[in-house]
This record gives structure tokens, sequence and C-alpha cells, in this order.
């Protein structure tokens, strides 16, 4: 895998689907490592242009059934990444573990696949995302919760009530439709079909103004 420090070809997701919230997790303390994880120097969700083209008429569907989307997570850069690696290795750090991996133990993270050395997000053409009410801004209601690590959060688990299960596949039907394929591991994950950069992994840092940057 090619490992990449230039940002052409991608831009602020913002700029795209101005109208969606945006809760970009590992700016905050509030993730399953319990810090701002590295890499994330502002709260923008920074995707490539492929992507974010496909998202806008994603978010232009959702709006007219009454929806907006929430973006928890776009481009992931590979520093970011291994933050999650030193800290899954950290077996004595466990701040988090009853909110994002209470059935787990952290010793198994990397076995059951919740950890990795790469991630998908680094080719800046996944997202993390659910979807909203867009006169209340309250979630539709998925049965679990994003980043949860654990069977609840599997697009295939059932012990569910009819509107969670009917939630999670508006969102899977109405993302899919639009070039995209979900996981089996997270129901909030999916990834563009033909995305530009398979075999490249980007680490530069996630800032809005970022963009400006070009290769050479």
């Amino acid at each position: 895998m090619e490992i990449s420090v230039c940002s052409d070809g991608f831009v602020s997701l913002a700029d795209y689907i101005p109208d969606a919230v945006m809760d970009i997790r590992y700016y905050t303390p509030y993730n399953f490592v319990g810090e701002r994880i590295d890499g994330y120097e502002e709260p923008a969700a920074l995707a490539t242009v492929e992507m974010a083209e496909a998202l806008r008429i994603v978010d232009e569907e959702a709006r007219r059934g009454g929806l907006c989307l929430k973006i928890y997570d776009t481009y992931r850069p590979q520093m970011a990444v291994d933050h999650f690696v030193r800290w899954a290795e950290d077996l004595s750090d466990t701040r988090m573990k009853d909110v994002f991996y209470p059935d787990v133990d952290k010793s198994r993270l990397f076995e059951e696949g919740y950890i990795a050395a790469h991630s998908g997000h680094s080719r800046g053409s996944t997202v993390d995302l659910t979807l909203c009410d867009s006169r209340t801004g309250k979630d539709l209601d998925m049965g679990g919760t994003f980043d949860f690590f654990g069977e609840r959060s599997h697009s295939d688990y059932m012990q569910l009530t009819s509107e969670q299960l009917q939630n999670r596949e508006l969102l899977k039907s109405l993302v899919c439709a639009h070039g995209f394929r979900g996981i089996q591991e997270e129901w909030w994950h999916f990834t563009l079909c033909r995305e530009p950069y398979p075999d490249t992994s980007f680490n530069f840092p996630v800032r809005a103004n970022v963009i400006q940057h070009t290769r050479g």
C-alpha cells in the first residue's frame, strides 16, 4: 500500500453538503480512545471529490424524505490509524470501555477485527454516517451507536425492534443506491465502490484548508 501526504483530489465535504450535521468524533475526546486522535487538527470532514459528489446525491434524496445526513468520519489519516494501534496495544488504558466495548476484552480487539493497521478511511472514499430527522435534528433510532464494538453493530444483527431494522435498511438502501457498499461489521460504514485511490493510504492532517495543497 502506497502512503501519500498530498491532498490533491480531496475536498471539504461541507462545501458539497453544507446542511449535513458534522459530528467528527475523533476531533473530540468522546470516542473509544478517550482523547483527540492524532491528525484531527480541525473538526472537518474531508473526502475525495468522487465521494463528495456521490454523497451530495445521497443527501439530496434524504432531504426529499425529510431526513439529513450526520457524518461521524470520512478521510482518516494513517497517523490516526497508528494512534488506534498504539492505544489497542496498551491494555491498561480502558477508560472508555464501559461506553464503547463493555463486552469485549481489550486484548481481543485485533483478533476480532475491531482495530487494524490499515483502514479504508485512509483512502479517502469511506464514510461513517447515520440519518437524522431534518426538522427536529434527532437521530433515527438504529438500535446501536457509532463505534460500538460488538454484535449489535453488525449490519445483519436482527435482535432489534421493527423500527430499528427499518431505519438500518433505509440508511443502507439510500447510500448503496448511489454507488456505495457497506460492510457486515458496522451498520454505519460505507465505501464508494469506484474509489479513485484503492491502493493509496493518505497521511495529511484533517483541517479544512489542507485541500489547498497539491501534489508535487
